[in-house]
């Protein structure tokens, strides 16, 4: 069944500095902090949250469905997504705004500093889960405005569809009550390490109370890979080494992609992790969020290689 994914549709501008940020930062005149990087390196791409995981659940055979607005300069992101085979009905097109834009710089330890235009994604509040027409088995309530997610949580619930609240950058928007509602109402909630321990601070529940609200929490954790909480167990999932590290941006949303798609076909947990550790090596092995490309044979080839066991997938888990 069908994959819903709630999020942006943005242009990704990413930047490569060529030092570390910390070189270049006093904390003592952090008050006055007046900084400029000069990069070495800058791209235009594809991305955006929804974007992103639409694109990588589509090289594994998923079927997402995007419930996104683009700006009046977004002609060619619509053209692409077509091109990639993916289902544009629930994409919108707004006349007076330009489509979201993250800009994006990336020192040499990977640490990242970004700048975020909502454009276009300010109208996301215009789109509802009453237009899909499908019966999906799954929503996903990305980054995008903060009154669009928590209307498209809300619709979830009420219409009985489980859905993943993925805050991300957005974290910080809600409101402590905001947070604990669309955590209440959401089955599964996923975010960094750091996002994780900020979602505590701002809710006063620590991992025991949270998974009183949702079923599952999924913890990333970068070069560390990730955990995987449920009420009965903890589930350690390591990294999927890399050919090589071009870019980390977009490694998250590749990520949640294979991970949902995994789930979507009835995985367990470790192999719903797995999956999505093997997916986010793609990612940073290419610059940008949506260059990386896979056939299922390779990925299960190189699921083999990282995990020491064969991954069952499609049609063959029926």
């Amino acid at each position: 069944m069908p994959i819903l994914i709630s999020g942006s549709l943005a242009y990704d501008f990413i930047m490569d500095f060529p030092d570390s940020f910390r070189n270049h930062i006093l904390p003592e005149q952090i008050h006055i902090l007046n900084v400029c990087f000069v990069v070495d390196k800058v791209q235009k791409n594809f991305g955006g949250c929804a974007g992103n995981i639409a694109y990588t659940m589509n090289l594994l055979g998923a079927q997402p469905l995007v419930l996104s607005p683009l700006g009046n300069d977004g002609a060619d992101y619509l053209q692409k997504l077509k091109k990639d085979g993916l289902d544009t009905d629930y994409i919108t097109t707004v006349a007076d705004r330009l489509t979201a834009s993250a800009y994006i710089t990336t020192d040499k330890d990977d640490n990242q500093i970004i700048a975020y235009y909502n454009g276009a994604a300010d109208l996301a509040t215009n789109l509802t889960m009453d237009a899909i027409k499908e019966n999906v088995s799954l929503a996903l309530i990305t980054p995008t405005k903060k009154e669009a997610m928590l209307a498209h949580a809300k619709q979830c619930f009420d219409k009985k569809i489980p859905f993943v609240f993925d805050p991300s950058h957005q974290l910080t928007a809600f409101t402590p009550q905001e947070l604990m509602q669309i955590i209440g109402q959401a089955k599964y909630y996923i975010a960094n390490d750091y996002e994780m321990k900020l979602t505590q601070e701002k809710t006063g529940w620590d991992q025991k109370e949270m998974l009183t609200h949702v079923d599952v929490l999924i913890i990333t954790k970068g070069v560390d890979g990730s955990v995987i909480y449920t009420k009965d167990e903890q589930i350690e999932v390591g990294i999927c080494p890399v050919q090589s590290a071009d870019d980390p941006t977009g490694a998250g949303d590749a990520y949640r992609a294979g991970f949902f798609a995994a789930l979507n076909q009835g995985h367990d947990w470790r192999t719903c992790g797995q999956v999505g550790a093997v997916a986010a090596s793609y990612a940073i092995e290419h610059y940008g969020t949506q260059n990386h490309s896979f056939t299922i044979a390779e990925f299960k080839d190189r699921f083999v290689k990282a995990f020491g066991r064969p991954l069952i997938w499609g049609a063959e888990v029926e």
